[in-house]
């Protein structure tokens, strides 16, 4: 198991302070603000321990209220909405300074059987034959900028579409697809939750990206800032986050300074297991805003 992935699941692995309240950490590291996956996944794993374990999450709806400061802990409130049959719902609140940060709702089920029917499996290139993300990024960013970049992703994310910084470099590489393969470094215990609270981390990686790759634009262009306004997913079946996962993402829609970009995730065997939405905030410097 990598370092990196040994801090995320540190980082997951919240103190409950009191009934149905629970305190998460940030990494060391320096950041403006905490990671959005990071506050999603820790809100998730709060309401997942309110919840008897034979009732797995099937969706989640979050909004990003505030910046979270990394330097102080976010305590996480849990309401116990709704106890039925069949359903469980948990709404989350993130707090830090004595403000919402972050709100979540899920909602939990019954294993239940019922009609099936899937969309298809993207074509993709098999993640062993595309090149890893250090190797992908040191022409650009050099072999230390691309290490320091690597080294504190849990994560191995292989793209076979191009990198938001290739197609600011050459707008002929512009695309509303992005396909990447993905899995975290390491080997993972039989916890339903804790993979689904991974994969919700995950989502936030390269979704927004998407809306970018679009308009030859990257994060840290020096003109393009953004933030994520709101989050969606709804788990199908299970999966494991520890085997390769194809996150296949586009972007129906850019506008009025957001982006929307929506995602599905597929097994290797081509179950999907995922799917995502995502609302952003998008402002260029020189198309006349403030940023």
């Amino acid at each position: 198991m990598s370092e990196s992935l040994k801090a995320l699941l540190d980082l997951l692995d919240l103190e409950q302070i009191e009934n149905d309240i629970f305190r998460g950490r940030s990494p060391e590291e320096r950041r403006q603000r905490v990671f959005g996956g990071q506050v999603a996944g820790q809100a998730l794993v709060a309401a997942g321990r309110t919840v008897p374990v034979n009732r797995p999450v099937h969706s989640l709806h979050a909004y990003f209220i505030r910046p979270g400061d990394p330097l102080v802990p976010i305590v996480y409130t849990v309401d116990r909405v709704r106890d039925g049959r069949s359903f469980t719902t948990r709404r989350v609140s993130a707090i830090q300074h004595g403000k919402a940060i972050f709100t979540l709702s899920a909602s939990f089920q019954v294993v239940e059987d019922g009609p099936v029917h899937q969309a298809p499996m993207p074509d993709a290139p098999d993640p062993e034959t595309l090149p890893d993300s250090l190797t992908r990024l040191t022409p650009m960013f050099g072999e230390a900028g691309a290490r320091a970049f690597v080294d504190r992703r849990p994560f191995d994310v292989r793209h076979a579409t191009p990198l938001t910084w290739e197609a600011a470099k050459d707008p002929a590489l512009a695309s509303p697809e992005s396909v990447v393969w993905l899995k975290v470094i390491g080997d993972l215990p039989d916890d339903p939750l804790l993979h689904v609270c991974l994969m919700t981390y995950a989502s936030d990686m390269t979704l927004l990206d998407t809306v970018l790759l679009n308009h030859g634009l990257a994060w840290g262009d020096q003109r393009t800032m953004g933030a994520s306004l709101d989050h969606a997913m709804w788990f199908h079946r299970p999966f494991r986050a520890d085997d390769w996962l194809l996150y296949y993402q586009d972007t129906p829609f850019a506008g009025g300074a957001r982006g929307l970009a929506r995602g599905q995730v597929f097994t290797r065997s081509g179950d999907l297991v995922v799917s995502v939405m995502q609302e952003g905030l998008v402002r260029v410097s020189d198309s006349g805003r403030d940023g």
